[in-house]
């Protein structure tokens, strides 16, 4: 049987048909085998290459010749880092960090990202390049790195030192330069927006225009008292479900724990401060000190041989410049150095400590002797010539002298010592009893209290804190009933709590809210009832009577002329109306009305309109307003630039690694 199939599958049917069998699986199979898995991003953009722009979204294709950028998990989770840090700074203690942990948000997150990738992706394909001055450029104007207004390089490289993690110069140089490329067409084509006089001329006469207004404010109608049928009320009910509800309600019992209720401490004696003395020696002793000058031969990075070469030539002859005997070394480095920091102060760096400067610096300016002149010293910025004018060795202080500060840290840390072993010894009563706080209350000697039912944004007590708010609603304590960990309030104080009782929200029944109903259908008819009074006014107008005649004796007639926008008559949603209604025709008038924040509504008679006159306005003014009106429109000019560019691209987006 099988010599059989072995002898009908061998000809060159059967061959073919292996064929046309293998390419839809190449083509469609193997992608998803193959690639698929790979790769560790958390989303990638792709787009056709700029020599091919039309080139087909087919596998081999797309693999072959289109261009992409990925988006890294670890870049996602920084950013996304980055973006909760400021809303916890923006929102302080309303921040939900549970909620801001949605999808939704890591999403948005994301889409970001995409649009800078997009960007890159498109610069790359324009053949964007930055040059390195204009990379210098941009590090020396940031003000972190600047001292009295200009650049410092030991600031600059203290500060990429103190990142976590470090940067090394060569790496924030990249950073910085992908941004530049990433920003420049966008923000090339947002300065390339101009306005035209005609444009700029009909937003001056809209900005100018003014109204001549007739108006008046109805008095409120008399409160409605009419009964309400029982169909009127189950039919409000039942259209406004939603606001008629009980929120989700909790009931808790906590340990309120507070350091400033524990036992004082006891004094520290002296053999335990002059411990304390000798492990923390190194805070008591002033760190070795150079009064330092330099000069700098800056050498770009990537540099080739021959640069690198003539650049320590150069800092060579400075050297022997800075030692012949009456050598100024200041007017030496304000004529020659190349660090901007530095320069006009005649390389004064000031007194430096070990680990401000970059290692062979600092490595060979503390191995020198005062007066001493040493170089060149290579680092990342370049060649340096360094000038050691005074050196200062660290002194101890001794113990005697700090005593007092000693014993006063000693004391704070045994309170916090004993505030620490307090939560310890809570935490493992609750591990052993997770259901119940009242043996750990008992081992700590502290009571267990208790709430009644509170509602999110409760105010009262240890309730109104947020961090208990989101533990006591969180899932894991509404369903288990099981104790929470530590909440600390403030330094010194926390709180252990179990939700004991818990009301999810629901719908309230028609006899529950009874009042309230019939309350909001009598303020819906009242505001109903003052609406036709208003429209039959308008009516009236509209039918040619004036408003002083259509209103009678229920209210006076004010006539402002010249009513400019914004202009609070009475009030600014009143203005608004005037200025939406139509121009009157010659000889008309055109009424409206609006309702007022009270519930009050202005009727009101438009009778000129005179468009603002663009002569009026200063050259000052007309430019701020160019610079404005082009601002908006360069900025709309980008948006839909990013459009077009993602319409582009294929995003693929890995959902499980956000």
């Amino acid at each position: 049987m099988l010599q059989a199939l072995r002898d009908k599958t061998s000809g060159w049917i059967a061959i073919v048909i292996v064929v046309i069998l293998a390419v839809p699986f190449a083509f469609f199979g193997m992608e998803q085998y193959l690639f698929q898995s790979g790769g560790n991003f958390a989303a990638k953009v792709e787009a056709p290459p700029s020599w091919w722009r039309s080139a087909p979204d087919i596998w081999p294709v797309r693999k072959a010749v289109w261009q992409s950028e990925e988006i890294s998990t670890d870049a996602f989770r920084s950013r996304f880092e980055q973006v909760r840090q400021q809303q916890r700074q923006a929102q302080g203690e309303s921040f939900d960090a549970r909620a801001f942990e949605s999808i939704e948000n890591k999403r948005e997150v994301l889409d970001g990202l995409v649009d800078q990738a997009a960007m890159r992706l498109f610069a790359r394909r324009a053949d964007v390049a930055i040059g390195d001055s204009r990379v210098r450029d941009e590090i020396q104007a940031v003000p972190a790195f600047q001292v009295d207004g200009a650049f410092d390089a030991q600031r600059y490289q203290l500060a990429l030192q103190s990142q976590v993690p470090p940067v090394t110069p060569r790496e924030f140089e990249q950073q910085v330069r992908a941004d530049l490329e990433q920003a420049l067409i966008p923000s090339r084509i947002a300065q390339s927006a101009f306005v035209t006089e005609a444009e700029l001329g009909r937003l001056l006469k809209l900005l100018g225009e003014r109204r001549d207004v007739a108006m008046a404010i109805l008095p409120a109608p008399p409160a409605d008292t009419g009964p309400v049928s029982a169909k009127a009320l189950q039919d409000w009910h039942a259209a406004h479900a939603q606001d008629y509800r009980a929120p989700e309600r909790v009931a808790i019992e906590y340990v309120d724990v507070l350091a400033s209720a524990l036992p004082p401490v006891a004094a520290a004696d002296d053999a335990t401060l002059r411990a304390r003395y000798v492990q923390e020696r190194a805070r008591f002793v002033e760190a070795d000190q150079r009064l330092a000058s330099h000069l700098l031969v800056r050498v770009e990075p990537g540099a080739d041989a021959a640069t690198q070469a003539a650049a320590e030539r150069k800092a060579k002859t400075l050297a022997d410049q800075a030692r012949r005997p009456g050598a100024d070394f200041a007017a030496l480095a304000r004529a020659s150095s190349d660090d901007a920091g530095s320069k006009d102060a005649g390389g004064d760096l000031g007194w430096v400590e070990k680990g401000m400067m970059a290692g062979p610096f600092e490595d060979a300016l503390f191995a020198m002797k005062a007066g001493e002149i040493r170089g060149p010293v290579k680092t990342d910025f370049g060649w340096h010539v360094i000038q050691l004018r005074e050196a200062r060795s660290g002194a101890e202080v001794p113990f005697e002298a700090v005593r007092e500060q000693l014993a006063a840290e000693q004391a704070e840390s045994d309170r916090e010592r004993a505030f620490n072993e307090l939560i310890g010894k809570l935490v493992d009563e609750v591990y052993r009893n997770p259901s119940s706080l009242a043996p750990a209350a008992r081992a700590a000697g502290l009571p267990v209290q208790k709430t009644g039912l509170f509602a999110r944004g409760s105010q009262d007590g240890v309730a109104a804190n947020a961090a208990v708010q989101r533990a006591a609603f969180s899932e894991a304590l509404v369903q288990d009933g099981t104790v929470s960990d530590p909440i600390e309030l403030a330094p010194g104080h926390s709180v252990l709590i179990r939700v004991t009782e818990h009301a999810p929200e629901r719908a309230l029944p028609l006899s529950e809210v009874r009042a309230q109903v019939v309350a909001a259908i009598r303020r819906d008819r009242a505001s109903k009832a003052a609406e036709q009074q208003a429209e039959a006014v308008v009516a009236k107008v509209r039918g040619g009577a004036t408003l002083q005649a259509a209103l009678g004796e229920r209210a006076d007639v004010q006539d402002v002329a010249g009513v400019t926008r914004g202009a609070p008559m009475p009030d600014p949603a009143a203005t608004a109306a005037y200025f939406q209604a139509a121009a009157p025709a010659a000889g008309k008038v055109t009424p409206g009305k609006v309702v007022l924040p009270d519930g009050r509504f202005v009727v009101f008679a438009v009778s000129r309109v005179v468009p603002g006159d663009p002569a009026d306005a200063t050259p000052q003014e007309r430019a701020q307003l160019e610079a404005q009106l082009a601002q908006v429109v360069g900025n709309e000019d980008a948006t839909a630039l990013l459009r077009a560019l993602r319409k582009q691209t294929k995003v693929t987006v890995v959902e499980a690694r956000l």
